[in-house]
C-alpha cells in the first residue's frame, strides 16, 4: 500500500472513531462529561501532522487517540459500552467508507487494508476467493499486539488487556453497517495472535445456519 494511501486510511479511521464517539455521547445526553470530552479532543489532535507527513506519524496519532478514547469510555462507563461505541463508529463508517461494488468482499478488503497498516500477516480464503455474497480472511499474525507493546513502552497508557476486546466489536459492526452478516473466531498459535473473519449476504448466512 503506498504511503499516501496508508496515511489516508489512518485519517479515515481516526475520523470514524472520534466522530463515532461524539455521536455516542450525544445519544447518551451526558452533559456533565462534555468538558472532559472537549479536553480529550484537544489531546487527541495535539501535534497534528500535516497532510504530507509520513504515514507513521498518522499511525501514532491514531493509536494515541484510540487509546485515549478507550480510557475515557472505560473510566466513565465501563467496558460494556465498547460495543455501543463500535456500533456508533460503524454508522460513520457506513458513510465515509467508499462502496467499491464488490459486495461482501468490500468489508473484508477493508479489514485486510487495516491489517496491512500494522504489518499484520493475512491471507484470503483460497478455496472461496472474496466475492459479492461471501468473503473470508484469516489474519495469521496480528501485529496490533506488537505495536501496542511498543506504544506502551513509549508511554501510551493501554486500558484494555487485549486489543481484541474492542476490535472484534468494531469489525463486526462495520461489516453489519455495510449490510452483511459478520462471523469471526480468534486464533492463537506458533505465529502469535490472529483471527478469522467472514462477511456473508444475509440470505447465504441463513442457508448456512438453517435460520428461517
Amino acid at each position: 500500500m503506498p504511503d499516501a494511501e496508508r496515511s489516508a486510511l489512518w485519517r479515515r479511521r481516526l475520523h470514524e472513531a472520534e466522530a463515532g464517539l461524539t455521536r455516542y455521547l450525544v445519544s447518551l445526553g451526558d452533559q456533565p462529561q462534555l468538558a472532559e470530552w472537549f479536553a480529550l479532543q484537544g489531546e487527541i489532535f495535539a501535534d497534528l501532522p500535516d497532510g504530507a507527513a509520513p504515514s507513521a506519524q498518522w499511525q501514532r496519532l491514531f493509536f494515541r487517540g484510540q487509546a485515549l478514547m478507550e480510557r475515557f469510555l472505560v473510566r466513565h462507563y465501563g467496558e460494556q459500552v465498547l460495543a455501543a461505541w463500535a456500533a456508533s463508529n460503524a454508522e460513520v463508517h457506513r458513510t465515509v467508507e467508499p462502496d467499491h461494488g464488490r459486495g461482501a468482499a468490500d468489508p473484508i478488503h477493508r479489514i485486510a487494508r487495516q491489517a496491512e497498516l500494522y504489518g499484520s500477516d493475512y491471507e484470503f480464503d483460497d478455496a472461496q476467493p472474496p466475492g459479492p455474497r461471501h468473503a473470508a480472511l484469516t489474519i495469521t499474525h496480528c501485529a496490533i499486539w506488537d505495536y501496542r507493546e511498543q506504544a506502551r513502552r513509549s508511554g501510551v497508557t493501554i486500558t484494555l488487556a487485549s486489543p481484541c476486546t474492542y476490535c472484534t466489536h468494531a469489525l463486526s459492526a462495520n461489516i453489519r453497517a455495510k449490510g452483511f452478516r459478520p462471523a469471526h473466531r480468534l486464533l492463537s498459535g506458533p505465529t502469535g495472535h490472529g483471527c478469522h473473519w467472514e462477511a456473508s449476504a444475509e440470505e447465504e448466512a441463513d442457508e448456512t445456519t438453517g435460520a428461517p
